[in-house]
């Protein structure tokens, strides 16, 4: 399975006072990234929330490395780096319209029980998307 391909266009609403995208917008281009994909997969919020599981953000590292600015193409480009019993961690890149890398970052997810709070082990259909994802990476 190849990386997925998520395609957005900045707003206005997306600018910070010096005329380019706020740094927090980064992170949420991410989001919008990552629920497309697991979306894709089935897992939908209300499949989600059918099982009583949340996976969520433990950890996010980021590079900012080129200014994104109003109206600009950007597409952000998913993939799986590791997978553990109750975690995983996914890639996330933004790309400009010519190609340049504008941001990278390293997102470690865990799976919880939504009524507990704590972590549980990753469903055995989730880790096989993971798992396929992850060959995908493995085959580029």
């Amino acid at each position: 399975m190849q990386e997925h391909l998520f395609d957005l266009v900045v707003r206005s609403t997306d600018i910070d006072f010096i005329g380019h995208v706020n740094n927090a917008k980064y992170l949420e281009y991410m989001e919008w990234a990552r629920f497309d994909w697991i979306c894709q997969r089935g897992f939908t919020l209300d499949e989600l929330q059918r099982r009583g599981l949340m996976p969520v953000v433990v950890n996010i590292n980021i590079n900012y490395r080129r200014e994104l600015r109003m109206l600009e193409q950007v597409q952000v480009r998913t993939r799986v780096l590791g997978i553990g019993e109750k975690s995983y961690v996914i890639r996330h890149e933004l790309y400009k319209e010519k190609g340049e890398l504008a941001a990278d970052a390293d997102v470690t997810m865990v799976m919880i029980d939504a009524k507990t709070r704590r972590s549980v082990a990753l469903p055995e259909d989730w880790l096989g998307e993971l798992a396929k994802a992850a060959e995908g990476e493995q085959e580029r």
